[in-house]
């Protein structure tokens, strides 16, 4: 019988001007970027939390400390696939990756594909298995208002 977990994930970060601006492990160009203690990849950051949290292996934060210099400035790609060794180990395997990313503008959705191919070959899983939706926030909150990114993950995993 085969042990299904889900796990959830959210964050924010804040958009300023200066920063170089990664998403789902791209480069985006726009004016501002996403502000953090890493490269501030904020839909990275949430499929690491969700994919921890499915695990019971607590969230990013623990496995990699915004304090550790070490991890000042890394790109989350190198975040991701140490989660995806720390889940493996564990005997889990992705089922799939249903994400949400919150921004006024620039627009995601071109970007998607390109994004998901970047996160398949980094998790080592097809990208058939990973969903990436956008929205705006109608101009309401710190998103509508261009002051930051937020982005929603929900994941399965699965132990043979």
């Amino acid at each position: 019988m085969k042990k299904i977990r889900v796990g959830f994930g959210y964050d924010v970060h804040q958009l300023q001007a200066g920063y170089d601006f990664w998403l789902g492990g791209i480069k985006l160009a726009y004016e501002k970027g996403a502000v953090g203690h890493s490269d501030a990849d904020v839909l990275i950051h949430v499929i690491c939390d969700a994919l921890l949290g499915a695990a019971n292996m607590r969230d990013i934060g623990y496995h990699f400390s915004d304090k550790d210099p070490k991890y000042k400035g890394i790109d989350s790609k190198i975040l991701l696939r140490d989660v995806m060794k720390l889940i493996r180990e564990k005997g889990y395997e992705v089922g799939n990756i249903d994400s949400t990313i919150c921004l006024q503008i620039p627009k995601v959705n071109p970007h998607i594909p390109e994004m998901k191919k970047c996160l398949a070959e980094v998790m080592e899983i097809d990208e058939e298995d990973i969903s990436i939706k956008a929205t705006t926030t109608e101009q309401l909150g710190f998103v509508g208002r261009e002051e930051g990114v937020s982005a929603y993950c929900a994941v399965l995993i699965e132990k043979a």
